[in-house]
């Protein structure tokens, strides 16, 4: 077992690719087969996996959530009632739940078994830059 935290800086709304940390923290780990676990010890962001080629997929998938959850101060969001932190916090907290906080990705022959296209994100979902620690977990 092998386990560490990293740190990523956000300036707000958007996904921060942390792919070569999570696959230079296996390799030095030195494990040729197991499960990495990555965990975010944030109720207000989440992790995905996904295309990490066309910058357009990461601002679509900003775009899509945002009009899913918009801001508590938006009319539709009437019904909201945790605002103390901000009409972007509640939705943080909803786009948070609908997306995941914890991913398992299968390592063989020492690499993270992830496709062609497959990238590791944070999704913020806060507007004001944050500081996230990251959990990597790796068992045998």
């Amino acid at each position: 077992m092998a386990q560490t935290a990293i740190q990523i800086s956000t300036r707000g709304q958007g996904l921060y690719e942390f792919t070569d940390e999570a696959e230079r923290f296996v390799r030095q780990a030195g494990r040729d087969e197991g499960l990495l676990t990555v965990f975010v010890r944030h109720t207000s962001c989440s992790l995905i996996i996904q295309e990490n080629a066309d910058p357009d997929v990461k601002s679509d998938l900003k775009a899509f959530l945002s009009r899913l959850v918009p801001p508590s101060d938006d009319p539709s969001m009437g019904w909201v009632s945790h605002t103390m932190e901000g009409p972007d916090d509640m939705p943080a907290h909803i786009k948070a739940a609908l997306t995941a906080v914890s991913i398992g990705i299968p390592v063989s022959g020492g690499r993270l078994v992830l496709g062609t296209w497959q990238g590791i994100y944070l999704f913020e979902h806060r507007d004001s830059p944050h500081r996230r620690e990251i959990v990597l977990h790796l068992s045998s």
